[in-house]
């Protein structure tokens, strides 16, 4: 899914020297060599939804393993939707956005990258995976976007606030209207929730990455593409934003919980599973977990707005996940700057990154097709089967990336979007 051949054609002020067709991630100038952070960030976010899906469930009180993969839960997955609305940035004109004829392709070729999501989405989510996957998702968020594609960094932050703030309280106020009867009306005339169980309802409101909370994390995304992350004085104000956010997110709703008593009715609220498994990321095991209706977010009455929880959805966890969106690709992006030799070792790791539309749908073709697997994450979720993946993925992008310039899913979708060509 990424966009840095898209970016290369938008060079930023001052005007750089272009890297050749044949660079490679070690070899590209300084200011397009920054952009492979967002590759290594975005390599990280597969990595951590395959930890997720494969992964074994993190033992309470556990050693730096177990922390790693409960900071996996819902956060691998809200870094790849901020990674998203990056590569929209890239795609719509970088720094300065696109006008005229090359914005009005630029658009064409979202859409088309938006029908072709949601057409791999909706085919993946009438597998086991169910609502897990993400992709199709991405189509509506692609889609909501659109009208953002020309707004500065600034007013595309002060959005983002507004919705983290707004949104978790009106999607709230929103499910509290729903009733099943209501839901099973909606879906009845929806071809798509007809055809893979999962539409335009759970699109924008009930499924598990839904839009009206969603966004933020998108909108923050094309925020940070439109700042020049060269700068000196933007990284060192994103330095103070990004662990500033994960700290009210996170220790704000810890001391709300438990002043108010927050925490112990979510516990004794919080709803049976069939695979204890899915507590790694609720909604991950296909009908184990199903996204309740009436506006609970985990707990009675409303007490989940005040957790910071894997995709509650409430403001403080939105807050927290894009704290650490921010300090993730802020670190990256200043290691690939600040040591070059870094750059080498970690190329088969950009790789994957630069291919993370291939390895995220082949991931999960490999799930359905392991032996004796009917749910998600599979039963012989283990550390050692979590390793094989990362491992495969990453020897897979290394050899690829030797011979392509694109994974194959990218070769596809890159293909589809010179449609837009014929745009006038």
């Amino acid at each position: 899914m990424t966009e840095i051949e898209s970016a290369k054609k938008v060079p930023p002020r001052p005007v750089p020297v272009p890297a050749p067709e044949s660079a490679t991630a070690t070899e590209l100038p300084a200011p397009m060599a920054r952009l492979v952070g967002v590759d290594l960030a975005r390599a990280l976010a597969v990595f951590g939804m395959f930890a997720v899906h494969v992964g074994p469930f993190p033992a309470p009180g556990g050693g730096i393993g177990d922390w790693f993969l409960g900071l996996a839960s819902g956060r691998a997955s809200a870094l790849f939707a901020t990674l998203a609305g990056f590569s929209l940035v890239l795609i719509a004109g970088r720094l300065e956005p696109k006008t005229g004829l090359a914005g009005r392709q630029a658009k064409a070729r979202i859409v088309i990258r938006a029908v072709i999501l949601l057409l791999v989405g909706s085919a993946l989510a009438m597998t086991n995976f169910g609502g897990a996957v993400i992709l199709n998702f991405y189509a509506v968020y692609f889609l909501l976007a659109l009208p953002l594609l020309r707004l500065r960094a600034r007013t595309l932050a002060i959005i983002a606030v507004v919705l983290a703030v707004v949104a978790p309280q009106l999607a709230y106020g929103l499910r509290a209207l729903l009733n099943e009867s209501i839901v099973n009306t909606i879906d009845s005339y929806d071809p798509i929730a007809r055809l893979s169980g999962v539409g335009v309802l759970d699109f924008l409101l009930t499924g598990l990455y839904p839009a009206i909370t969603w966004m933020t994390f998108v909108v923050t995304g094309m925020a940070l593409g439109r700042l020049d992350l060269a700068s000196g004085a933007v990284r060192r104000r994103l330095a103070v934003v990004g662990p500033a956010l994960i700290a009210f997110g996170y220790g704000v709703s810890w001391l709300a919980l438990r002043l108010s008593g927050g925490a112990e009715k979510i516990m004794a609220g919080m709803p049976a599973m069939k695979d204890p498994g899915a507590m790694k990321d609720p909604g991950m095991a296909a009908g184990s977990f199903d996204m309740p209706v009436g506006g609970e977010l985990w707990g009675p009455d409303a007490w989940g707005l005040l957790a910071a929880e894997p995709h509650t959805g409430s403001t403080f966890d939105l807050i927290g996940s894009i704290g650490i969106a921010i300090t993730v690709l802020l670190c990256l992006t200043v290691a690939m700057d600040r040591l070059p030799w870094l750059r080498r070792p970690a190329t088969p790791i950009i790789a994957a990154g630069t291919m993370s539309l291939t390895l995220y749908v082949g991931h999960i073709l490999v799930i359905l097709a392991l032996p004796g697997e009917a749910a998600t994450p599979p039963k012989s979720a283990s550390a050692a089967l979590l390793l094989c993946f990362i491992v495969g993925a990453t020897l897979f992008a290394a050899i690829w990336s030797r011979f392509f310039r694109r994974g194959p899913l990218e070769y596809l979708l890159n293909g589809a979007t010179k449609l837009a060509n014929s745009v006038r």
